[in-house]
């Protein structure tokens, strides 16, 4: 047996854009009907979304027959977490929050066994070993993990050359929600100065050869992102996905005025 290719992350190294959908049900049977829509990759979420490990397994689980890519948002940089969520089968990694080089570097080395980082073995109960069904696992499965940065504070802005520097780090995410609460722009994360922010992080992430992603699911942004470089974009969320659809059929049925749409960036 042999480590699953990690499509998604073989995908950024070919420069391919990849267009991915948030998974916050938290459920697994949400999550397959979401990796059935047809888009490149799916994020289960472990930050903001009521997940643990055995909802982010079961979800893993649930959506392994189909094409969708799943990264795992953990809910920080512990690298306890990280290890219970690889050793279930998690291959890319979305880590939040992440302001420096030094940051990224502890992100990378928890994803490593010794010598190279700090993960612990433990490959006879893991599922990303198929429970030592693949015995070359510690070099191979390595190999297969993708691990993506999140920026989305002032501070991490101002590190973004150091911290796409940093060896292992395959991609870095842009958080426009939190990055405009950072600037002092609280729930605008599309006013110009944020984009602003986000497409220079961009062109300084795809000139170190490493990929750029975002959160954009306003249509007419996420297409401006992905004009100014990134490669990898959350274009929707499921719970705003229902919401929206939801209320817009009961303003159409009710006659009631357009109200605007909810929306991340």
């Amino acid at each position: 047996m042999q480590v699953p290719v990690n499509n998604f992350k073989k995908a950024l190294s070919s420069g391919d854009s990849q267009l991915g959908i948030w998974a916050s049900f938290a459920d697994p049977y949400a999550t397959e009907a979401i990796a059935t829509v047809g888009a490149d990759w799916l994020l289960i979420d472990g930050e903001h979304g009521p997940n643990d490990v055995r909802s982010i397994l079961a979800q893993l689980q649930a959506v392994a027959p189909y094409a969708s890519h799943p990264v795992v948002r953990v809910v920080d940089a512990n690298p306890a977490v990280i290890k219970q969520v690889l050793d279930i089968g998690a291959q890319t990694l979305m880590v939040p929050m992440i302001d420096t080089a030094e940051q990224a570097r502890a992100v990378v080395a928890a994803t490593r066994y010794p010598p190279n980082g700090i993960r612990g073995v433990g490959a006879a109960l893991g599922r990303a070993s198929r429970w030592t069904s693949i015995p070359d696992y510690a070099d191979s499965g390595v190999k297969e993990i993708c691990v993506i940065v999140q920026v989305e504070s002032v501070k991490g802005i101002s590190n973004i050359e150091e911290i796409v520097s940093v060896d292992g780090v395959d991609g870095v995410f842009f958080g426009p929600v939190d990055l405009s609460a950072s600037m002092d722009l609280m729930d605008q994360p599309t006013h110009p100065d944020v984009v602003k922010a986000i497409e220079h992080g961009t062109s300084i992430a795809r000139a170190a050869g490493k990929a750029a992603g975002v959160l954009a699911t306003d249509v007419e942004r996420a297409k401006g992102y992905l004009a100014a470089g990134v490669q990898f974009a959350a274009v929707g969320i499921d719970i705003l996905m229902l919401i929206n659809s939801g209320r817009a059929l009961l303003r159409e049925l009710r006659g009631d005025a357009d109200e605007k749409r909810t929306s991340y960036g």
